[in-house]
């Protein structure tokens, strides 16, 4: 098998053991982008300079005998909507084009610490918006098992460059899903950390009680490798959480003899392809097998997460993506008589449909007359969610289902339906808003061949409880091993 094709995992022991050099690895990964990309789509910008600046550092530690950094030298893609100091940062938006970041996101610094060279800034969903990776003002994502299939979005391009070997381990943010989604599209891990795990200092906000950055990786073990390695409490973040991370990857082998796994009843019903419900019944029994205690669990509530979702995260974008005026940095129209033209045509010049459209909707929730019957009162219903779950978890410790009722679906099928669209997010959006951490892996395939996901769900705090029992699935089954043929 192709170094390329090895987990990062793998690939690390590789470089401590002098059987693959950090430039010889990143000019591997470079040749699969420039002979890939045209027809996957992941990458918005390359960083090669900046890459092969950190790859020589690690192999120069190599051959001083020095100790390594976790993940040294393995090549990592960043998506488009996190700050790297001298590069741009666009968000996937015409209004954020030309725009280059003056300073490091927190993650970043994490990263350039730890020497992983950042291979170039992925595609997404312009400003995260949306569910397939289609809303991109630049180009759109492809599927890496099937081009005519979306990635899934918002964080398709670095969950592409993972599956099509143009990366080994990506950056994603998740608001509604936008980790998961594209993690169970793509046939690889990704995974949503309990909200204020990782420092959103240099995230480009999209709906800051929901927004949270994670990792993508080809097993459970790089996430949870690349979790420790960002997570952690930072003073720039006033959300950041001041807690131990602890090391999940020390109890990640550990056995769930006993554990307590919930199914969620809400997600097994009404809209479920036959082969997804298979898979999820299937993983049931692996689980039985490992020693886990498997019971329904009923979320009353869950149903209602897609009409809260789409009033909070919309508000919270209206109130961000206000600051993208054309007058401090991003696009200005060049035909603006006055002030007041100058705004409206910057901001129609430069937001694509989906985020006008989610501006607006945004906007009229929280304007005067319409903030108590929308915004308030879906804050309300929020807090019934979360009561829902803390009630399950009195009784079990993780939450199981799928991460989508469906595969990968057809580029272009849902982009004249936003309501079809949205509700691609039904199974995921319920962690962000409760803030709890989630996982995506993958438990199967239809029948087109396209990867299915499962998705854990555990209490705030518990990640390593959720990368354990993740762990222990993929140690019994081999779907997480099938790769894209790119």
């Amino acid at each position: 098998m192709s170094i390329l094709r090895k987990t990062a995992t793998e690939q690390f022991e590789a470089i401590k053991n002098k059987e693959v050099s950090a430039v010889e690895l990143l000019d591997l990964t470079y040749e699969q982008i420039k002979k890939v990309d045209e027809k996957i789509g992941a990458f918005n910008s390359l960083t090669e300079d900046f890459a092969y600046e950190t790859a020589k550092k690690v192999d120069e530690k190599v051959s001083k005998g020095e100790e390594l950094p976790l993940f040294a030298g393995i090549p990592l893609a960043l998506k488009d909507n996190m700050n790297l100091k001298g590069s741009k940062t666009t968000a996937s938006s015409k209004i954020l084009e030309n725009f280059v970041s003056p300073y490091n996101a927190t993650v970043v610094d994490k990263i350039n610490e730890n020497l992983i060279p950042i291979t170039g800034k992925a595609n997404m969903d312009e400003f995260a918006m949306g569910s397939s990776n289609e809303n991109s003002a630049f180009k759109i994502v492809h599927n890496p098992h099937n081009l005519n299939k979306v990635p899934g979005g918002s964080s398709g391009g670095s969950a592409a460059s993972v599956a099509a070997f143009e990366s080994s381990l990506a950056l994603g943010s998740d608001t509604g899903g936008s980790i998961r989604l594209p993690a169970s599209f793509c046939g690889i891990v990704g995974m949503k950390p309990t909200y204020g795990r990782v420092s959103r200092y240099g995230l480009i906000a999209f709906a800051s009680s929901l927004d949270q950055i994670g990792p993508f990786g080809r097993c459970v073990e790089d996430c949870a490798s690349l979790y420790e390695i960002i997570a952690g409490w930072d003073m720039h973040d006033s959300t950041s959480i001041k807690a131990e991370v602890g090391s999940p990857t020390k109890t990640l082998k550990n056995d769930i003899k006993g554990t307590k796994i919930g199914v969620i009843k809400e997600l097994m019903g009404e809209g479920i392809a036959d082969s997804v419900k298979k898979s999820i019944e299937d993983a049931i029994k692996v689980y039985e097998n490992a020693g886990a205690e498997i019971k329904e669990i009923s979320l009353p509530n869950l149903k209602h997460s897609i009409g809260i979702y789409y009033i909070l995260a919309t508000a919270e974008c209206s109130s961000n993506l206000a600051r993208f005026d054309g007058v401090r940095y991003g696009h200005r129209t060049a035909n603006a008589k006055n002030l007041l033209e100058m705004y409206s045509k910057s901001r129609a010049e430069g937001f694509g449909d989906e985020v006008k459209r989610r501006i607006m909707l945004g906007t009229y929730a929280l304007s005067s007359g319409y903030y108590d019957a929308y915004y308030k009162k879906a804050q309300q219903m929020r807090r019934l969610v979360a009561q829902d779950f803390a009630e399950a978890f009195k009784e079990v410790d993780a939450l199981f289902g799928p991460t989508c009722p469906t595969t990968a679906f057809d580029l272009g099928s849902r982009n004249e339906d936003p309501l079809a669209m949205y509700l691609t997010d039904i199974g995921t959006i319920c962690a962000n808003l409760i803030g709890a951490p989630a996982l995506s892996m993958p438990i199967g395939y239809d029948e087109d061949n396209m990867p299915i996901g499962g998705q854990l769900i555990t209490n705030q705090m518990q990640e390593e409880l959720l990368f354990r029992t993740a762990y222990n699935f993929e140690r019994e089954t081999e779907f997480h091993k099938v790769q894209a043929n790119i």
